[in-house]
């Protein structure tokens, strides 16, 4: 699952989450669903800001990679 689908994922869980006629039993089921893809979307996101780094624009107008 991409990232993309994954937080599409989170976004129709918190739309049947906010529904007054869900089931106790499903709304634990859609709660633990989204916390596993909370974490997983986080973790994700971690690893792609590990990767990026910041351009500065150096006078001369070359780039140049700051950690």
């Amino acid at each position: 699952m991409t990232f993309e689908q994954t937080l599409m994922r989170l976004d129709e869980i918190a739309v049947a989450l906010d529904r007054d006629d869900v089931p106790l039993e499903r709304a634990l089921a859609l709660f633990e669903e989204g916390i596993a893809k909370l974490r997983e979307a986080s973790s994700e996101l971690a690893t792609a800001e590990g990767k990026v780094k910041t351009l500065v624009e150096e006078a001369e107008g070359v780039f140049e990679v700051r950690e």
